[in-house]
C-alpha cells in the first residue's frame, strides 16, 4: 500500500508561484512513478505531470509546459512540482499520483494509488 500526503497548496497572485510537494511511504517511492492531477472546479480531474521512479523521464500536459516543473527526492520520498507564472485557470485541488508504470501514469495517465489533494487557488 502506498501512503500519499500533499503540502504547499495556498492562495496565490497570478504570475506568482508556489511549490507542492508529495511525500510518500519510503518502502515504495523508489520503484514508483509519481506525478500529479489537477481537478478545477466543476470539472474533470485532469493529468498535469509525472515523472518516472529514476527520475530521468518526465511527462507535461501541454498547459504547464515551461511553467511547473515535476522532480522527486529518493532521500526524502518526497515529489514536488514548482509552479510558476501561475495563472488563475490553474486553480483546483492537487493530487499526488503513484503506478508502478511510467508509461501508464506518463502516457495514459492513470494511477493506482492517491494523494487526498492540496487546494491551489490563484487569484487575478
Amino acid at each position: 500500500q502506498v501512503q500519499l500526503v500533499e503540502s504547499g497548496g495556498g492562495l496565490v497572485q497570478a504570475e506568482g508561484s508556489l511549490r507542492l510537494a508529495c511525500a510518500a511511504s519510503a518502502r515504495t517511492f523508489s520503484t514508483y512513478a509519481m506525478g500529479w492531477f489537477r481537478q478545477a472546479p466543476g470539472k474533470e480531474r485532469e493529468f498535469v505531470a509525472a515523472i518516472s521512479w529514476r527520475g530521468s523521464i518526465t511527462y507535461y500536459a501541454d498547459f504547464v509546459k515551461g511553467r511547473f516543473t515535476i522532480s522527486r527526492d529518493g532521500a526524502k520520498n518526497t515529489v514536488y512540482l514548482q509552479m510558476n507564472s501561475l495563472k488563475p485557470e490553474d486553480t483546483g485541488v492537487y493530487y499526488c499520483a503513484a503506478d508502478s508504470s511510467s508509461a501508464r501514469l506518463g502516457g495514459r495517465h492513470q494511477a493506482d494509488y492517491w494523494g487526498q489533494g492540496t487546494r491551489v487557488t490563484v487569484s487575478s
